[in-house]
């Protein structure tokens, strides 16, 4: 397998659930919505985004090999994934606390 290929599979596997999940985090609840609450959301999805991509190589990094190939695959997604839903939760919460009514 490509060695680029082969770091970024687990990005590539779950773009399509993350575009959903990203969208849903865009989309609900529909209000308030301003220019703030939009920097908001690009930024906390391009915050999720960053951990994720940063958790994908650093699991790449620590596998142990000695476990096989597949092993560095299996904690990339079971990490990256981990990780990214965190964040969005973390963004959800936060986002209900800044942008809730008055």
């Amino acid at each position: 397998m490509n060695p680029l290929v082969e770091v970024n599979l687990t990005l590539i596997l779950f773009l399509p659930w993350f575009l959903i999940l990203a969208t849903l985090f865009w989309i609900y609840p529909r209000q308030p919505r301003g220019p703030v609450r939009r920097l908001y959301d690009v930024v906390a999805l391009l915050a999720a985004l960053a951990v994720f991509v940063a958790s994908l190589y650093w699991s790449h990094q620590v596998a142990d090999p000695a476990h096989g190939r597949m092993w560095r695959q299996i904690l990339a997604t079971a990490l990256g994934y981990g990780v990214f839903l965190a964040a969005m939760l973390f963004a959800v919460v936060l986002r209900m606390l800044l942008f809730r009514r008055r």
